[in-house]
Order: C-alpha cells, then structure tokens, then sequence
C-alpha cells in the first residue's frame, strides 16, 4: 500500500541532492513495484539538454505532480509498473537512443543515466530489499 506524503515531506525529499534523490527513487520503486512519467496529448514528456533527450523519472504521482508546473502544467502523471519498465521500456528508450532524468527536482536538476545502467540500479535495490 503505497503512502501518502505531505507538503512538509515533499520539500524535504526534493531538497536532496542528485544522489540521494536517486537513493530515495529507487528504494520507493522497487518497494511500490511502479514508477512515474508525465504525459500529455503527444505522449510522454520529454526534456533536452545540450547532449541527451530524456524521460524525466519521479518515485510517487505527489513529486511528479508537483513539477508539472508552467508549460507542463496539463500533463497527467501516470504509473508503469516495475515489470513493464524493465521488460519493454528500458528497451525502448535504448532504441530510441533515449536517457533518463532520474527524479528532477523543481529546478529541472537531476542525474541523467542510460536504460542499462537505470535498470541495474534498479536490480541492485532490489536485491537489496529482499
């Protein structure tokens, strides 16, 4: 049963730096067994910095609600499950020679990380939670 956060506790967590963000997302998705994009009529958001294209990632629906702000304020947050991810979208977004932004805070910062190495991390926690 996943939990509900507060607005004290969403500010606290989207204050972490880039690595402890990561830490966070990948304890909370490999305990809730989902993970979070946005989309919207085109289909999921994606942002651009000067070397990648990337899906930006978000642990819970309350963080990636809570970035969805200015041009992305009409997007949907939506959940993929564990499995989905790592059967066909860490694929995909490999073929698609696409990144990922792992949990970007309000100021667009978060670590970029390719598929593969998104989803051994991810294999690597849950190792570590059983």
């Amino acid at each position: 049963m996943s939990k509900t956060l507060d607005e004290n506790q969403i500010a606290t967590i989207q204050a972490y730096d880039e690595e402890k963000r990561l830490s966070y997302l990948l304890k909370e998705v490999t305990s809730e067994r989902k993970i979070w994009i946005l989309t919207d009529e085109h289909g999921c958001v994606m942002l651009n910095n000067d070397d990648e294209d990337c899906v930006p990632v978000w642990p819970n629906a309350e963080f990636a609600q809570a970035w969805a702000t200015g041009e992305w304020k009409d997007c949907k947050t939506e959940s993929i499950s564990l499995a989905k991810w790592q059967s066909r979208w860490t694929s995909g977004l490999m073929d698609d020679d696409l990144a990922i932004v792992v949990f970007p805070n309000l100021d667009d910062e978060g670590l970029i990380m390719f598929p593969d190495e998104f989803d051994m991390a991810l294999q690597k926690q849950a190792k570590k939670n059983r």
